[in-house]
């Protein structure tokens, strides 16, 4: 399956800043893999945490750098604002900082990153408290946090208002597919981002793989427009998104 216009919602694109894309021709390579998967618009989504210096107010002039070099190089593939935020560092940043480094730029949805380990209360109350700022988070990559609660733990964030981003490659992993399947059939995976780092190594922007092993899986076989396309699309424009499963 070739999505239709889909959205990847985590990617490390903005060439050197944290442990993403080395330099512009490794980000421009990202862009026409994403392009070539179907994929029209890449959230660049640094890491916003202790250990990386990235400096929020410089984001704006480096993503249009970036997205002004796709343009001449010919590809179509959006740049739009974002920045994969550690729970450890969220609380700790001012509402304006929040939403400069919100989905789509939009101050509504942020990509929130748990901390190293098994999900714990300490991640609930962190989306519970951007919820009372006025934003709602989407859990990243929850297949680095394995434990027997992990789906219950899910439930409960989604229940506080919080959506869920599989890492695509993790889904066609011959390792990883067995716990991934699973949650989807629990139903608390709703939508995918690459979290790619480089077009030199790792996981690549592409959507479509995984896209395919959802189309086995049910309840998101029925969904896969929205997984791909129809929700992503709502969340960088800072729209309410409620899951149809």
């Amino acid at each position: 399956m070739r999505p239709c216009a889909a959205v990847d919602l985590h990617c490390h694109i903005l060439p050197g800043l944290d442990d993403g894309a080395r330099d512009l021709d490794d980000a421009l390579a990202m862009a026409r893999t994403g392009q070539a998967d179907g994929i029209a618009a890449i959230c660049a989504t640094p890491h916003i945490r202790h250990d990386h210096d990235v400096r929020i107010g410089e984001l704006p002039a480096r993503r249009a750098e970036l997205e002004a070099a796709v343009a001449r190089d010919g590809c179509n593939t959006r740049i739009l604002p974002g920045g994969e935020v550690a729970a450890s560092a969220a609380i700790g940043l001012d509402d304006h900082e929040l939403a400069a480094v919100s989905l789509g730029g939009t101050g509504r949805w942020i990509l929130l990153e748990p901390s190293p380990g098994p999900l714990s209360d300490a991640l609930d109350a962190v989306v519970e408290e951007l919820a009372a700022r006025g934003f709602r988070a989407l859990i990243a990559h929850p297949e680095r946090h394995p434990a027997p609660d992990l789906a219950q733990r899910l439930r409960r964030l989604i229940a506080r208002g919080a959506l869920v981003q599989a890492t695509a490659a993790f889904l066609t992993d011959e390792i990883a597919q067995p716990g991934m399947t699973a949650l989807a059939r629990e139903g608390v995976l709703h939508v995918l981002g690459s979290d790619s780092h480089s077009s030199r190594a790792g996981r690549p922007v592409a959507l479509t793989r995984a896209l395919d092993v959802l189309r086995s899986v049910q309840p998101t076989a029925a969904h896969l427009d929205w997984i791909a396309r129809a929700a992503p699309t709502a969340i960088v424009r800072g729209e309410e998104v409620r899951a149809p499963f």
